[in-house]
């Protein structure tokens, strides 16, 4: 497998440098047709990784309380309402919990994951998503660090080492996904290390663990994108024709996520970038720019001077 961008995608850990015997790449499929916005995956996350709490503030519009990923949300889980044409009510299912399409009996018309209104013809649904890192295949935060803190790991994620971040911040903006952030209480970056050392260990992330409706799902990549793909397929032929996955093209402007997501709407409506791009993609081209002006104004100031003597 090949991106366009920068060659082969197959195998990012052993590209960092890691043993050939390392293990299969692992990652998210965050399915969020099932998710039911309960935050499990958040508690669970401060909890394990003693994450701090980012206060409790509903945001005055919804029933989201943290707003958006940051050095103190590893997972965001987004609530977004919408209004909807009215449809018949479908069952979506749960993974492995039987198959989806049938109507729901004793339930009135609605979007998946909606309820009926007073309108005649709208109805509102609630869209919710388990946000975290996408632990990029080609990702800008590891080109841009300067001090290592930020490396590839056998698993194939991206971690943050605390104790050697200095607190430049050049990888804050190099993320196109808007995830990393600086801690303002000691000036490092922090963000979601996809349980590293739980993983070390043998155990699936705290979020995975937690989640009641297997709307988190861990394992190796390529059989989470087989699984995605799948539900996408079920979705499709229960009628919810929006079903769609996010991230999981080894091809796209990242190389693939290693966390990727089944959404129910266009990529905007949950606040991510329709066509994400890493953004060191252009620094090759750019430093040979540079070099060929800085020569050509070389060149130009000797011959000014060659002439001048003469």
């Amino acid at each position: 497998m090949t991106n366009q961008l920068y060659g082969p995608v197959d195998d990012v850990a052993a590209q960092a440098g890691h043993a050939d015997d390392h293990p299969p790449r692992v990652g998210f499929l965050t399915d969020t047709s099932v998710c039911i916005g309960c935050k499990a995956c958040e508690v669970a996350c401060k909890e394990w990784n003693l994450v701090p709490e980012d206060g409790m503030d509903l945001l005055g519009s919804s029933y989201d309380n943290t707003g958006d990923l940051g050095a103190n949300t590893w997972r965001h889980v987004a609530f977004i309402e919408q209004a909807a044409p009215r449809r018949e009510l479908v069952d979506l299912g749960m993974p492995g919990k039987g198959p989806p399409g049938h109507v729901a009996e004793g339930l009135p018309d609605a979007p998946p994951g909606g309820q009926q209104t007073e309108q005649s013809d709208r109805d509102v649904r609630w869209l919710m998503m388990s946000d975290v890192c996408k632990h990029c295949t080609h990702a800008a935060c590891l080109d841009v660090c300067p001090t290592g803190s930020l490396f590839r790991t056998e698993f194939g994620t991206v971690v943050v080492q605390e104790d050697i971040c200095n607190g430049c911040g050049y990888c804050v903006p190099a993320c196109p996904y808007g995830v990393l952030d600086v801690r303002p209480e000691d000036g490092r970056v922090w963000k979601c290390t996809l349980c590293y050392d739980r993983l070390s260990d043998g155990m699936e992330p705290a979020c995975a663990k937690a989640c009641p409706t297997d709307s988190i799902q861990f394992g190796p990549l390529d059989e989470l994108r087989e699984r995605g793909a799948q539900r996408v397929r079920e979705l499709h032929e229960a009628g919810v024709e929006e079903a769609r996955l996010y991230g999981e093209d080894p091809n796209d402007g990242v190389g693939g996520d290693g966390a990727f997501f089944l959404l129910l709407d266009e990529p905007e409506v949950y606040g991510l970038p329709p066509d994400p791009v890493v953004t060191t993609r252009d620094l090759p081209s750019m430093w040979k720019h540079a070099a060929a002006a800085g020569a050509t104004a070389a060149a130009a100031v000797i011959a000014a001077f060659v002439g001048t003597r003469r």
